[in-house]
């Protein structure tokens, strides 16, 4: 391990990037009535639902566990997306002490809509850098976040969703603004 007098500066620099992008972020979600948290929430279900080989639902402990939360917190930012028509819970099938969520197709047509402004969003800010620099800003990052944003690549449910498990009608209801 390489200890530089500079390391504690390097950390508040990263720091600050970090709370620029996070604060970029929430104006983001403004408009879409949405908090961070239930937008990750979105994403790891969504997640769970587009990998290969697996069910389109993620149970509430899988949840936890991937936004590395308590499983009464991931209880509560389900409750808010459920209120509005993005996600919806059923029994698991395998497990009557389980609980699956998925998303509604409204929950993914607002997700869609995340997504496109965030990439936009995310362009600008890292248009300063050089298509060199932001490749070189990746190989870096990765070097302290090897298992990526979400956490490692398997997630922890994907040994359950693999093998095709929980499978629910979705719902198409119309979502209301979420309340934080």
């Amino acid at each position: 391990m390489v200890s530089s007098p500079d390391s504690a500066g390097l950390g508040d620099l990263m720091h600050a990037a970090f709370r620029g992008l996070r604060r970029k972020w929430s104006q983001q979600l403004e408009p879409f009535g949405i908090t961070p948290h239930q937008a990750r929430a979105l994403r790891a279900i969504a997640q769970a639902a587009h990998a290969p080989s697996s069910a389109p639902a993620l149970r509430l402990r899988e949840l936890a566990d991937m936004l590395h939360i308590a499983p009464r917190s991931a209880t509560e930012v389900v409750d808010v997306l459920q209120e509005n028509g993005l996600v919806q819970r059923a029994p698991d099938p395998s497990d009557r002490r389980a609980t699956l969520v998925f998303l509604t197709s409204d929950g993914e047509e607002l997700l869609q809509q995340i997504r496109r402004v965030r990439q936009r969003e995310a362009d600008e800010y890292f248009s300063q850098l050089t298509a060199d620099d932001q490749a070189e800003l990746k190989r870096l990052l990765r070097l302290l976040v090897p298992e990526g944003p979400a956490g490692p690549k398997a997630g922890p449910g994907a040994a359950r969703l693999s093998q095709g498990r929980g499978s629910a009608s979705r719902n198409a209801a119309t979502p209301s603004r979420v309340r934080n």
